[in-house]
């Protein structure tokens, strides 16, 4: 008998053994089977490369993703602020009057029991990455990511600065009452290599990344936030030198437009804090092209950075099976009406960059249909294979991917503060309520006034315009109010 338990033992170890290899090798297969992401996040990057059609910038890393993938030319964010619409990109909701109001908005806080994007990526068996800006605040939603966040850390400050001239000027507006605040230039430019910075540090560390998971072949989700163009425009001098000043155009509708609400204006502050600009009243045309030009700077040092990764992630034969996915969270305003920075409801900051390139999918497509961000999360779990969670807002274009002629959404929603917007294709309507009372709105025909110079709200030909747009609105509102 014992013999004979011996010989059974024999004949069903290896078998055990075998079985036991096959089930890893099968997970192994699985796991290499997975479509990884690289998610590419730029802080205040409006619609002004080659690939949307403008050329006054020198983009060329951005014009070759779009010529491999599908461009979205009206892609619009929830919230024209960088903390509010991240948050409301990576939790997949809409923003409301009391949830992502902000630049100080953290995800943790106004939907803290939401599954984030990355979060469903990593319970998902995927390695979670974040590196640089991804959400506005370093430690929000913390656990979503399988290592502590990257932030390279360079200069003075968070504006980095690094010149001796600039360092002169943040000491001589240091403020006693208020030690940590720093008031520097709005721009710098030292003949300095790429990594003095931290967007080149931050491309470094994701081709190492890059390269480690080449090696390992896990699947993952690697996040990649480049801070510039955001001020201050401080970019190395190579990059400032591909642009003449004198040839720069400064916008060619500087003015309010007609019949705007009060409400649709703002001081843009943002720019006002730092030393050389007036505390108050417009920039003069020489100050506004210097300004131009440091943010043409910033976007080319960017584009460069964000080149050398898609370089190394095609060298490490990693693209055919990687999304890349390049979004701004929102668009910038250079001087149009008058403004500068985001913070409104204008459709040059509402309407933001997005470049999706999917293997399978279309490539080098245009298009114009009408997506929001938070459709973003739904496409990525649709593009790779991940059942969606619940609690999503939006809705997965990845047929679009498909066919970019098609139809994605007949509206998009943005809101900032008390001013709720609504886009169609030919129309951008935003009214502004306070405690639940009408206070203003404005209406404009973008197909005939494309640069919304005159606010038609009011007339009476565009009455059954406005009130379809309110109807539209009460639509998503009473939608939202449900959940």
């Amino acid at each position: 008998m014992k013999k004979y338990m011996r010989f059974l033992l024999i004949l069903i170890l290896p078998i055990q053994s075998i079985n036991y290899s096959f089930k890893n090798i099968r997970q192994d297969e699985n796991e290499k089977d997975k479509m990884n992401v690289l998610f590419i996040a730029v802080d205040d990057l409006r619609l002004q490369a080659g690939v949307y059609g403008q050329s006054q910038m020198i983009t060329p890393t951005l014009d070759k993703l779009g010529s491999e993938g599908v461009v979205f030319s009206r892609a619009y964010c929830s919230v024209p602020v960088c903390g509010a619409s991240r948050a409301s990109l990576l939790s997949g909701l809409r923003p409301t009057p009391t949830r992502f109001i902000d630049y100080y908005t953290k995800k943790d806080e106004d939907a803290p029991d939401v599954p984030s994007l990355p979060m469903w990526f990593k319970n998902n068996g995927y390695t979670t990455l974040s590196l640089g800006k991804i959400y506005h605040h370093n430690n929000d939603d913390i656990n979503s990511w399988s290592e502590t966040p990257y932030l390279p850390v360079v200069g003075i400050g968070w504006q980095s600065y690094i010149t001796d001239e600039s360092k002169k000027i943040v000491e001589s507006n240091k403020d006693p009452l208020n030690p940590r605040r720093i008031i520097g230039p709005a721009y710098e430019s030292p003949n300095v290599e790429d990594d003095k910075y931290p967007d080149g540090l931050l491309a470094e560390k994701a081709i190492e990344d890059l390269k480690h998971f080449s090696k390992t072949g896990e699947p993952f989700f690697l996040a990649v936030g480049f801070w510039k163009p955001h001020l201050p425009f401080n970019a190395p001098k190579k990059y400032w030198d591909l642009y003449n000043e004198a040839e720069i155009q400064v916008a060619d509708n500087p003015y309010i437009p007609e019949n705007a609400p009060k409400a649709a204006i703002h001081q843009w502050n943002e720019l006002r804090v730092y030393d050389g600009i007036p505390k108050e009243g417009p920039v003069s045309d020489s100050l506004a092209k210097k300004l131009i030009h440091g943010y043409y700077a910033c976007v080319s040092y960017t584009d460069n950075q964000i080149g050398k990764v898609l370089h190394e992630l095609d060298r490490l034969g990693l693209a055919d099976n990687t999304i890349v996915v390049l979004w701004g969270d929102h668009g910038w305003h250079l001087g149009e009406h008058g403004l500068w920075c985001k913070h409104c409801n204008f459709d040059k900051v509402l309407n933001a960059p997005l470049i999706v390139k999917a293997p399978g999918k279309a490539k080098g497509a245009q298009t114009n249909t009408l997506v929001e961000f938070i459709d973003i999360y739904p496409t990525l779990c649709d593009l790779t294979g991940l059942k969606q969670p619940a609690h999503l807002d939006g809705k997965s274009f990845e047929p679009v991917l498909k066919d970019p002629e098609i139809k994605h959404k007949e509206v998009a929603f943005s809101r900032y503060i008390n001013g709720e917007s609504v886009i169609t294709e030919e129309f951008l309507y935003t009214t502004w309520l306070k405690d639940g009372r009408f206070i203003s709105q404005m209406l404009y025909d973008r197909k005939n006034d494309p640069a919304e110079n005159i606010n038609v709200a009011e007339m009476p030909e565009y009455k059954k315009v406005v009130d379809e747009m309110n109807h539209l609105l009460e639509g998503k509102n009473a939608t939202l109010s449900k959940d």
